[in-house]
């Protein structure tokens, strides 16, 4: 009785992914391994080990909501859905574009981002209690972001002043007016983390 519901749930979350994940071309990319962790970890509250070592590349934006009542008051998955792909426009005008940025993690804790020939090394440690991330660039540059977590992908989720800053220290170019609209998107839904969805 007890598989059955749990069963039940997991097929029930799998069909809420497909109203909410306008980004899944096909049942072959919503039933992946990584999106079934993703249903799992909600349903039963676990997380899977999390072992960011390895090369992690840039897939596109990452839009989450502090909460549900946010993400309603914002105007639900439509408004997540137009954030995302406005902040994919601006992220590409920095020169930041899906399969050009990538970060490789090392086990001692050093990590270097690339963007083309453009290197940019850090630091890195993993609050497991919070789920964060913290980035340490350039030596000075402290960013921390929330990560959501799966063996083959990973979001990384910043305040908007966060992900301002280490759009300007890894971009490949430079653009006020990206970065204004980027400013400007946050500021008009309160409660909004934006990032970068990354795959192994």
């Amino acid at each position: 009785m007890k598989k059955n519901v749990v069963i039940t749930i997991v097929l029930m979350a799998a069909g809420l992914l497909i109203g909410t994940q306008a980004h899944a071309q096909s049942w072959k990319d919503l039933f992946n391994k990584g999106n079934i962790e993703k249903v799992v970890n909600a349903v039963t509250g676990k997380t899977a080990d999390v072992n960011m070592v390895g090369t992690w590349t840039y897939q596109g934006s990452a839009v989450e909501f502090e909460s549900d009542n946010l993400l309603m008051k914002a105007g639900g998955a439509a408004a997540s859905s137009v954030a995302e792909g406005k902040l994919n426009e601006q992220l590409t005008k920095l020169g930041i574009r899906p399969g050009q940025v990538s970060f490789t993690f090392n086990a001692d804790s050093t990590f270097v981002s690339q963007v083309g020939s453009r290197k940019l090394n850090g630091t890195y440690s993993y609050d497991a209690a919070t789920k964060q991330v913290n980035l340490k660039m350039a030596k000075i540059v402290n960013i921390n972001a929330k990560m959501n977590y799966s063996a083959s992908s990973m979001d990384l989720l910043f305040n908007s002043d966060k992900l301002l800053k280490l759009a300007t220290l890894i971009g490949s170019k430079s653009s006020n007016s990206a970065l204004q609209t980027v400013s400007s998107l946050a500021s008009k839904y309160e409660g909004m983390m934006l990032g970068m969805q990354l795959k192994k």
